[in-house]
């Protein structure tokens, strides 16, 4: 493949502004308001997450680094090599192609919404790695799963979905999820990153860090509806709020009202009472063996996981027989 070849790049997925919109507005005049996680990812989004995940409280992505450190070997050992990877919520495409030299990929599949983003990973991926047949793929994958045949090839699928984003799903959409993903994986499997139940001063603080970028993540979820529903969020009149819920063994994150505040849209609006949240993303923390017995309700067989030597994190490998 020559080095200046510009990757494939199929939009799978079309939003349907009409339907979208009416579901965010929906969403904001509930009872309990909230706002969809997919809402978080424009342009601007994504780039504050890779930021997010440069923080010294944000432990995720160096943990889930440091297993893959550690357990390279019989990680690569167990999902074998020349398959084609499947990325799942690529982002800048970083975690996948830093396990490159270990997995030894034939084909490189990535998909995320943010499609200028990914589209911009994407090249670099290609000129760094000028050999490997590379695909992009424009999808809201959480609702949807579709992989084009001729994108990839003969090679067995195995799907990679690191960083924990997993956490965002209830366990019934968890276990839909996974469905979906062991259904187009026959032959190949699936390496998940999973964060796990850990102290609750440790979670706090990786999701509300001292100098304010998980807040600004979150704000910027209000200048991305403004865009989409022509709403007049003014972020300056929310805050951030995150907490650990002990009973749900989750992370929530909301926005709360600094003032009594109303918000408009089209056809619409709401009056915001001082201290009233707008909820924004769960981030379930699971259990080893519970995780494990969710993939194999899902279909999948003989899981196996690998951990960091606090347990804060686990990477899993599930075959697709």
């Amino acid at each position: 493949m020559p080095a200046s070849k510009t990757p494939r790049f199929i939009q799978t997925w079309q939003p349907d502004a009409v339907a979208e919109r009416a579901a965010a507005c929906a969403a904001l005049a509930a009872p309990h308001a909230s706002v969809a996680p997919k809402f978080f990812y424009d342009r601007l989004g994504s780039q504050l997450f890779e930021a997010i995940t440069e923080l010294d409280e944000y432990y995720p992505t160096r943990t889930e680094a440091s297993i893959f450190a550690a357990h390279g070997s019989a990680i690569a050992e167990a999902v074998g090599s020349r398959m084609t990877l499947v990325d799942l919520g690529a982002g800048n495409c970083a975690k996948a192609v830093s396990l490159f030299p270990l997995l030894e990929p034939a084909r490189y599949v990535a998909i995320d919404i943010s499609v200028e983003f990914l589209r911009e990973a994407l090249k670099e991926v290609q000129r760094e790695h000028p050999q490997l047949d590379v695909a992009g793929l424009g999808q809201d994958f959480s609702a949807e799963l579709t992989l084009p045949a001729d994108t990839m090839g003969d090679e067995r699928p195995v799907f990679f979905y690191p960083g924990s984003s997993i956490g965002n799903f209830t366990r019934e959409d968890a276990l839909a999820f996974l469905q979906r993903v062991r259904a187009q994986a026959n032959g190949g499997g699936l390496l998940i990153g999973v964060d796990l139940v850990k102290p609750k001063h440790v979670l706090e603080a990786a999701y509300d860090d001292t100098i304010g970028v998980t807040a600004a993540f979150n704000l910027n979820a209000l200048r991305h509806l403004n865009r989409l529903i022509g709403s007049d969020f003014d972020p300056r009149q929310w805050r951030h709020v995150a907490f650990y819920d002990d009973t749900e063994s989750r992370i929530e994150m909301h926005l709360e009202a600094r003032d009594a505040v109303t918000v408009r849209w089209q056809g619409g609006q709401r009056v915001f009472a001082a201290g009233e949240r707008i909820h924004t993303e769960n981030s379930c923390k699971h259990a080893v063996e519970g995780f494990s017995a969710l993939l194999e309700e899902a279909g999948f067989a003989a899981p196996s996981h690998w951990t960091d030597p606090q347990g804060w994190f686990g990477v899993f490998w599930a075959r697709a027989d």
